[in-house]
């Protein structure tokens, strides 16, 4: 049922959207051309129509954009914060887009800079706006107690916690719980107000003469033996049914279920990025990254070059073994920022404050995570990506394997130069754990707004690294 309301929701947001970027792209050529320019459209450069024209390509790839970004991504555990970021995100993608090809492509110099960026910010304002009346708007109806859902609880487990926790976070979408029926919990006990009404047998007696909507089965794991019994009675009585499973200390993930030839199976993880479509758009953006970034920054890489090299006498550059997509080792590439040492030295650990090792520049350089510019190459090679989970030496990998549970799941895809783990401060020396965390998270949620996001923060707080020595 929420799956459903989200689809609905979504079309809506699609509807609003296009209504929204018309109707900011019409006041933004109202204000420019009658309240800033103070003349009639005739007298402008580009007549009405062919500004108007533009809507036809422009509102489409909006929307598209949103997409990309995830505006339309569920968003019932989302703060609103991200959800006007996502939006920000998409109109400033869709505006240097729209420059680029205005500009550069098409080189219509006369079209109104000032009307591009009220056009922009109308366009940020409104969409933000229509979220935040239709939240209001939804809530409201819920208080009022109209278009509830009763659901019965069948089964108390870990798993009904969760989702009754999840159902009163969210009094928006509308559920009340009538209750839990459970053999093992005596009845009368209370879970946050959710009252134990008595045994699975009792299903039988209450389905019949009662006004419930759903039944949520969330059986304990030891329980499964009365699953298709349970199954059997809501069937029988017409109810709409959905199971809840406990499987949280077994697949402690996010997974997902395809039909194979009408045999369910549960994937244990969602990882976007073994889709094709999506590792070519990620692929892609590298690429064009990695070279804008080479050429942009090449003064400051031939600087750091000869900075280092004037600093000690070895090698400019800095080749160690990682571990990188599918647990393949690569050679990954950084400015020297030690004294030149034998690979028996380099190999007994990471540095550690004070490091005699580090030269003068090679301070600078970690600090301000410059060291890792070569890294570029690295990506335009295909042996990493702008972003994604850091890659670590085979030695601290075989270490870590054994020790932090899930560890070998960042080598699902490609490692990045910057990751959802650094722009939150889990660089250098801190926790491996935390940083796991945080890597999985990227690796199951990637969209490309979402490595838009962590590369914009990276300007503002990952290149920094206070943990770096």
């Amino acid at each position: 049922m929420i799956k459903d309301n989200q689809k609905v929701f979504n079309r809506l947001h699609v509807l609003m959207d296009v209504m929204i970027t018309v109707v900011s792209y019409a006041l933004a050529y109202v204000i420019k051309i009658y309240i800033i320019g103070g003349r009639s459209p005739e007298v402008g450069v580009l007549p009405v129509r062919d500004y108007f024209m533009v809507l036809l390509f422009l509102v489409p790839g909006y929307v598209i954009l949103y997409f990309l970004c995830d505006v339309y991504g569920p968003k019932r555990t989302v703060k609103r914060r991200h959800e006007f970021f996502a939006v920000f995100q998409a109109n400033t993608l869709g505006i240097a887009l729209y420059i680029v090809i205005l500009y550069v492509v098409i080189q219509e110099i006369n079209y109104s800079r000032w009307m591009m960026f009220i056009f922009y910010m109308l366009n940020i304002f409104l969409t933000c706006l229509s979220r935040v009346v239709l939240r209001s708007m939804l809530r409201t109806i819920r208080r009022k107690g109209y278009n509830l859902k009763h659901v019965l609880v069948v089964g108390y487990s870990r798993a009904a916690e969760q989702y009754i926790d999840r159902l009163l976070w969210n009094p928006q979408w509308g559920y009340k719980i009538a209750g839990i029926l459970d053999d093992t919990v005596p009845g009368g006990t209370l879970y946050k107000g959710i009252k134990v009404l008595g045994r699975l047998d009792n299903l039988e007696v209450i389905l019949p003469h009662s006004e419930l909507d759903e039944v949520a089965i969330a059986l304990a794991l030891k329980d499964y033996d009365n699953l298709e019994h349970v199954v059997n009675v809501c069937e029988k009585s017409g109810v709409h049914t959905k199971f809840i499973p406990d499987y949280n200390s077994v697949i402690p993930t996010r997974p997902y279920t395809e039909d194979l030839m009408g045999l369910p199976v549960i994937n244990i993880r969602y990882v976007p990025l073994s889709n094709n479509s999506n590792k070519v758009i990620k692929r892609a953006m590298d690429v064009v990254g990695s070279v804008c970034g080479i050429v942009v920054l090449s003064p400051v890489l031939l600087l750091l070059a000869a900075l280092v090299k004037i600093s000690s006498p070895g090698p400019v550059i800095f080749k160690q073994e990682r571990v990188g997509l599918h647990s393949k080792p690569f050679y990954m590439y950084k400015f020297r920022s030690m004294e030149q040492q034998s690979e028996e030295e380099e190999k007994k650990a990471w540095t550690v404050r004070d490091d005699p090792r580090v030269t003068g520049i090679g301070k600078f350089m970690r600090r301000t995570s410059l060291d890792e510019l070569p890294q570029l190459f690295n990506i335009l090679k295909g042996d990493m990506s702008l972003v994604g989970p850091r890659p670590e030496r085979p030695l601290f990998v075989e270490r870590f394997r054994e020790e932090i549970p899930r560890y070998m799941v960042k080598h699902q895809v490609r490692p990045g130069l910057t990751g959802w783990a650094q722009v939150n401060g889990f660089r250098g020396d801190t926790s491996i754990k935390k940083r796991i965390d945080c890597d999985i998270y990227y690796i199951e949620n990637w969209t490309i707004g979402f490595d838009i996001k962590i590369i914009f923060l990276t300007f503002f707080t990952g290149f920094v690294n206070k943990n770096a020595y």
